[in-house]
């Protein structure tokens, strides 16, 4: 139980850290005015998506036992695991150059 809940929870974070670089919808279901979404939009929802991924692992990890008190450099950890977990999400949206598909005659 206590394994499959550990693999669940990183699972969880890198479907979680590239949603935002996934779809220019804010949190794959809101439609904006604005298309594409800027930068700082993307972050924002990367940052609520920590924290959403963060209460998930609280959650569970209170259903198997105790939860374990954190310091600051537990989730200056996990911030930047959850930072490297969004990288191909980033690399696909800004990075990789989209070639129009060829055409066929």
């Amino acid at each position: 139980m206590q394994t499959s809940a550990v693999w669940l929870v990183i699972a969880l974070a890198f479907i979680a850290a590239n949603l935002p670089f996934v779809s220019n919808r804010f949190f794959l279901v809101f439609p904006l005015k604005k298309t594409p979404k800027s930068v700082w939009l993307r972050l924002a929802e990367l940052v609520i998506l920590y924290f959403v991924v963060g209460f998930i692992g609280r959650a569970l990890e209170a259903r198997i036992g105790q939860n374990y008190p954190q310091q600051w450099e537990f989730y200056a950890v996990s911030a930047s695991m959850f930072l490297v977990l969004a990288f191909p999400g980033y690399v696909l949206r800004y990075m990789v150059k989209h070639h129009p598909a060829p055409r066929l005659s």
